[in-house]
């Protein structure tokens, strides 16, 4: 496993890590986040099962390109006003598309995560030929009434941004506490340890603001999502205060097909104790596309 960086045009570049041989599996990254965010440990689980994973950094993220202009503020987003560099999550989506291109990938399975399953989702609404199934987790069509943070989210994410190593830790231990997964253990040592080795890779806040400000100029995807044709499953959690479990029932609805999982007591993060659950049901997922294709 080496940290590899990719041209992905456009002046673009994607740092990315592969685990594993077989099938390819690409796994998209939420909203400020990194690569590391799908843990190793979870991306093992999946290579022993036959998948080549592949995680990466979104742009504004990581060890990947960083944009250069001031992210719009709050109220600027409510506005609808952004800078003209302002990017969307259909740039976002052709970052992914790239990303195959220079790994010279035909078509994949996809998997991602909160704005990660926004990405995913868009990738197979743009180009139906490169996904074989489409997995979208804790994520939503960016439609108004469904899906939104609790109040009480918004409030604690408006807080000030960490400025040191530590704050970070602390930051995402209060963040991760309120948004995470309720109904199983909550293990603080492993999300100081993510936030940690965020902070050492990525200590810009700013990145933040620019993916936040992707999502809201996207809007409501909800026609677009008709147009995916892929194999489609939808997993949420139904203890979720970031997105709400709404957000997986409206993607599952406009999306033709789509399976929706729920998984009781899990919100919006990746506890071990749903580990079981959850490779299993991307691991079945992918197996009845591929089964499906032999026949």
């Amino acid at each position: 496993m080496t940290e590899r960086i990719a041209d992905v045009g456009r002046g673009i570049s994607l740092a990315y890590e592969e685990i594993g041989t077989g099938e390819p599996l690409v796994l998209v990254a939420g909203l400020g986040q990194q690569l590391h965010s799908w843990p190793t440990a979870f991306c093992e689980e999946l290579a022993a099962r036959g998948y080549r994973v592949i995680r990466f950094d979104n742009r504004d993220a990581g060890r990947s390109t960083h944009m250069r202009f001031r992210p719009p503020r709050p109220g600027a987003i409510l506005l609808r006003q952004w800078p003209a560099e302002q990017y969307d999550l259909t740039d976002m989506a052709t970052d992914t598309i790239g990303l195959l291109d220079a790994l010279d990938l035909a078509d994949t399975h996809i998997a991602g995560v909160s704005m990660g399953g926004m990405i995913a989702q868009t990738v197979a609404a743009l180009r139906p030929e490169r996904v074989r199934t489409l997995t979208s987790i804790m994520s939503n069509t960016g439609a108004r009434k469904a899906g939104r943070p609790a109040l009480s989210t918004w409030l604690l994410m408006g807080g000030k941004p960490a400025r040191t190593r530590a704050e970070a830790e602390d930051r995402a231990v209060r963040i991760f506490r309120h948004i995470g997964s309720h109904g199983f253990p909550f293990d603080e040592a492993a999300v100081r340890e993510l936030a940690g080795s965020g902070w050492d890779r990525d200590p810009s806040p700013a990145g933040v603001g620019r993916q936040l400000a992707a999502i809201f100029r996207s809007g409501d995807r909800t026609s677009r999502l008709r147009a995916i044709t892929a194999p489609t499953l939808v997993i949420h959690g139904d203890r979720d205060r970031m997105v709400h479990p709404t957000g997986g029932a409206a993607t599952a609805r406009a999306i033709g097909g789509a399976r929706l999982e729920t998984i009781p007591g899990m919100g919006h993060d990746l506890p071990k104790g749903a580990w079981p659950r959850l490779l299993d049901l991307i691991d079945d997922h992918a197996r009845q596309r591929s089964e499906d294709a032999t026949i």
